[in-house]
C-alpha cells in the first residue's frame, strides 16, 4: 500500500444511518473506508447541504468493489411511485361544518394555557407550549 493513495467520495448521503449501513457493508468485505462530515451534518440539518452531506470515502483503488458490491441497494431505500402510495382508511370530517378540508397541527384556538402564560411571564420567555388540534380550513375552527 503506497503512502500517497488517493483517498476519494464515494458517495454523499443526507441520512447518517444509511451512510453508517453502507459502511459497514463495505467493511464487512474487508474495504477500507470511513465517514466524513458526519459531525457537521448532525449538528444542524442546514449545514448538511451546505457541506455537501455525509460523505463515505474510501480508497480509488477500492472504487469499482464498492460500486459491485453496493451497487444501487435498492434494498434500503425502496422507490415508490404513485400508486404504491395509500390513501387514508377515511377522511377527517370537520364536526362543526363537514368539510374535510382538514389538517392536524398547531391550534389557531387558545393556542397556550394558562398554566403555560403564567410560566412564560415568570420567566420572561416566550410561551413554550403550542396545543395540537384539527383544524378546519372551511369553518375556521379547531377540533
Amino acid at each position: 500500500m503506497a503512502k500517497d493513495e488517493p483517498i476519494v467520495t464515494f458517495r454523499s448521503y443526507f441520512d447518517p444511518m444509511l451512510a453508517h449501513i453502507e459502511r459497514a457493508k463495505l467493511e464487512d468485505n474487508d474495504i477500507p473506508c470511513f465517514i466524513a462530515d458526519e459531525n457537521i451534518a448532525v449538528m444542524n440539518a442546514l449545514y448538511n447541504t451546505a457541506v455537501g452531506g455525509i460523505k463515505l470515502k474510501v480508497f480509488e483503488r477500492d472504487l469499482e468493489k464498492c460500486e459491485a458490491i453496493l451497487g444501487d441497494d435498492a434494498s434500503i431505500i425502496p422507490e415508490t411511485t404513485d400508486g404504491d402510495v395509500e390513501e387514508a382508511d377515511e377522511a377527517v370530517i370537520c364536526p362543526h361544518c363537514g368539510s374535510t378540508d382538514v389538517r392536524y397541527g398547531d391550534a389557531t384556538e387558545k393556542k397556550y394555557g394558562v398554566l403555560s402564560i403564567l410560566i412564560s411571564f415568570l420567566f420572561m420567555a416566550l410561551p413554550f407550549y403550542s396545543r395540537k388540534a384539527w383544524h378546519c380550513f372551511n369553518c375556521g375552527k379547531d377540533f
